[in-house]
């Protein structure tokens, strides 16, 4: 019912999984992945106890091949299992129970792992492996939803599509810093679900990344004299001494303190501050 990839960033510092189904709320059970640890993906009649039982083997530093065989030997169901694993080595491996409806299948390398059931055809895995290997300039959730995107302008799923999923967690790289989960993003019901995942990253890298140091203004002369006259015109008023603050009181009504740095202005907040105006 669905296709996947699991991978590890080339530096080792991210995991995470996309994923694609005709079903709804895909994302609320095949992804699983933590932050210097691994991730994996349980699919096709999907035993959702794979998830903490596979984290926790590959807590334990056991191996992506090691973790899938542990998985599935214990299961009297693995024949209709289809399961994805990353390890913290990046090391992937994938394992089709021979009950999957067909197309089902899976390719696995350093760094990833896609599988995929009641697909089109083999050419679903083979463009998503492709895309992943050809992505290594992009970002690495970029690379995840373009491997997903490659799966889905090639068939994907044979019934049609309903939903998707984006996960991706690295240490400390979340909201604030104070988690792990740096990408959380689900499309559950929806007539193009990948199209819309990538809406939703982009929606979710201006609100909650943090500025380019390189790319911040000073918030003087002309800048700062048109920086004050629309936020007055938000209802934020004040001195041009209380800037920062003012700034700060409308960046946090919109979402954006993760982009705030004191007397300068990130590019993308100064866009949007434009926008809302």
């Amino acid at each position: 019912m669905t296709f996947s990839i699991v991978a590890r960033s080339d530096d080792g510092r991210l995991h995470g999984v996309a994923v694609a189904s005709k079903f709804l709320g895909v994302g609320a059970l095949v992804p699983a992945a933590e932050a210097e640890v691994g991730a994996l993906a349980t699919q096709a009649q999907a035993n959702l106890a794979y998830r903490p039982q596979g984290l926790a083997f590959l807590r334990t530093g056991l191996g992506a091949a090691d973790a899938v065989a542990g998985l599935v030997a214990a299961d009297s169901g693995r024949t209709h299992r289809q399961l994805g694993v990353v390890d913290a080595d990046g090391t992937g491996a994938t394992y089709t129970g021979a009950d999957c409806h067909d197309w089902a299948g899976g390719q696995a390398g350093t760094g990833w792992a896609v599988q995929g059931n009641i697909l089109v055809g083999p050419q679903v895995v083979d463009e998503m492996r492709d895309a992943w290997l050809g992505g290594v300039d992009r970002r690495f959730p970029d690379r995840l939803l373009d491997a997903l995107r490659a799966g889905d302008l090639a068939g994907g799923d044979r019934r049609g599509r309903q939903s998707a999923a984006l996960l991706v967690v690295g240490r400390r790289g979340g909201y604030g810093g104070g988690s792990d989960v740096v990408v959380d993003l689900r499309v559950d019901d929806h007539p193009d679900p990948v199209t819309e995942l990538a809406r939703l990253l982009e929606v979710h890298r201006m609100l909650f990344e943090r500025p380019d140091p390189e790319t911040l203004r000073e918030l003087t002369g002309e800048l700062a004299d048109e920086v004050s006259r629309l936020l007055a015109g938000l209802g934020f008023r004040g001195d041009r001494s209380e800037l920062d603050a003012r700034l700060a009181a409308w960046a946090g009504v919109e979402n954006l303190e993760e982009r705030l740095v004191p007397a300068r202005i990130d590019p993308v907040v100064l866009a949007h501050l434009r926008a809302r105006s």
